[in-house]
């Protein structure tokens, strides 16, 4: 698989349901999550239901702009909730793979699934749309800061 993408932005959030911010720089925490993002603290909104591969989530800008041309629906990616927006990265074929953005690796464990939680949050109809779409959720195998404008691509 060859392939080489780009860290566009970077959103954490300190609780369950406020807005994202974006951030110039995170510190990814191996095994736990970004240092001050709500599931690295236990303060999402699927905590109660903690898993692994919940460390950190991707969406691809691809999806955005897909969003807006398909279905006339303006999603800032501050707004999906995801913490890593990319752009040229084949985010559902790394299902099972280790990747890189800049010094950290990641394991892409799971597809995001859409939720009713997103599109109450937002008042937008994102749930259909982003079915198959919705993202990737990840596991911090190596950590380290990572910064838009960094590298992603295959370990």
């Amino acid at each position: 698989m060859s392939w080489r993408g780009t860290l566009l932005a970077i959103y954490t959030a300190e609780m369950a349901s406020v807005e994202m911010t974006e951030r110039s720089e995170a510190r990814l925490l191996a095994g736990v999550g970004i240092e001050g993002d709500r599931y690295a603290t236990g303060r999402g909104h699927y905590s109660y239901l903690p898993h692994e591969d919940r460390q950190v989530t991707l969406i691809e800008q691809e999806t955005l702009d897909a969003l807006e041309r398909d279905h006339q629906l303006t999603l800032r990616p501050e707004e999906t909730r995801r913490n890593l927006l990319t752009r040229d990265v084949p985010l559902n074929h790394l299902i099972g793979r280790q990747f890189r953005v800049g010094d950290v690796v990641l394991y892409a464990g799971r597809l995001n699934v859409p939720c009713t939680y997103l599109e109450d949050l937002l008042d937008k109809p994102v749930f259909t749309p982003l079915v198959n779409r919705s993202g990737l959720n990840c596991r911090i195998v190596t950590g380290g800061v990572i910064r838009p404008g960094d590298v992603v691509e295959p370990v």
